[in-house]
């Protein structure tokens, strides 16, 4: 960026919507418009022609699509900033823009205000996101967490995998019998037969193995 100046380039196939972003534009200081493109070929070939530090990207375009425009610039102008701006919110949509090289993904439904700080923010190098895709995303990662918990340590039974998470979440046996109505007895055979099978020495392996496949987080 030359005098904290961002180049940006606009790209989206309606154009009452560019026109909206040209006007917003504007009447934004430090931010200059370089062009708009209205489908993928168009704004592979501006972005060539004048380098821009941050494309805003549509992502449902004719003749190339927003992800194919996307993955191509990342690859041959890694250093221009590629934000999307979008209707699309589903999972697939997210991170296949995530995937192809996108900085930043926001809806839009999002503010002048923010559309303004994503631009500022990507145009700086940090990945941006609306508060709704970042909820989205914190989910999505929970749930893929919880999956891969769910297959760890297959040799454990249902029963044992249990209080090995309680374990892991820093559980004593005495509460643990308490928790599952067991007696302190039957928890200790319990947690010898699970440290045997994950051939762990004791409590504090346990339950580094534990946490490193996301089980007790």
């Amino acid at each position: 960026m030359e005098d904290n100046i961002i180049h940006l380039l606009i790209a989206d196939d309606s154009e009452s919507f560019r026109t909206g972003l040209r006007a917003l534009f504007k009447a934004t200081p430090n931010i200059k418009l370089m062009g708009e493109a209205a489908n993928g070929n168009e704004v592979i070939r501006l972005a060539e022609q004048t380098q821009p530090d941050v494309i805003l990207m549509d992502l449902h375009m004719p003749d190339l699509d927003g992800i194919e425009a996307t993955r191509e610039i990342a690859q041959t102008s890694p250093h221009i900033a590629i934000l999307a701006l979008t209707m699309l919110d589903d999972d697939d949509s997210l991170f296949a823009a995530m995937q192809a090289g996108a900085r930043g993904y926001l809806l839009k439904g999002a503010s002048k205000t923010e559309i303004r700080r994503a631009i500022r923010d990507v145009a700086s190098g940090a990945a941006i996101f609306s508060p709704a895709i970042a909820k989205r995303m914190m989910t999505y990662f929970g749930q893929m967490r919880q999956q891969v918990a769910q297959y760890a340590f297959p040799e454990l039974t249902e029963r044992e995998r249990e209080i090995l998470t309680l374990i892991a979440q820093h559980h004593t046996n005495q509460e643990i019998a308490q928790k599952l109505a067991l007696r302190p007895k039957t928890v200790r055979n319990y947690c010898s037969n699970i440290f045997a099978k994950l051939q762990v020495a004791d409590r504090a392996e346990a339950i580094i193995r534990a946490k490193e496949s996301g089980i007790g987080r």
